[in-house]
């Protein structure tokens, strides 16, 4: 079984890089299966890990940011894959 772990953020206006930056350089205390990176309209980053395991696994996520570096809380999600 897999899990998706989605974490998304959106950054105070004009910082869209630095919250990249400050999501690309986290590091979590082991490896996910896969880890995604990915940026929308409106200074928005998402990263998606993919970990072995059952739903409710203990799985690290990320951490929040800065609140200076937010235009609001980071929101999270959990999805367990139905196909492999």
């Amino acid at each position: 079984m897999t899990v998706a772990l989605m974490w998304e953020a959106k950054a105070v206006l004009g910082r869209g890089a630095e919250l990249l930056e400050w999501a690309r350089a986290q590091e979590l205390p082991y490896a996910p299966v896969r880890r995604e990176l990915l940026r929308a309209p409106q200074d928005r980053v998402l990263v998606i890990t993919w970990w072995d395991g059952p739903y409710d696994a203990d799985v690290p996520e990320l951490p929040d940011p800065a609140r200076d570096l937010i235009a609001r809380p980071v929101h999270r999600w959990r999805f367990e894959s139905l196909e492999s």
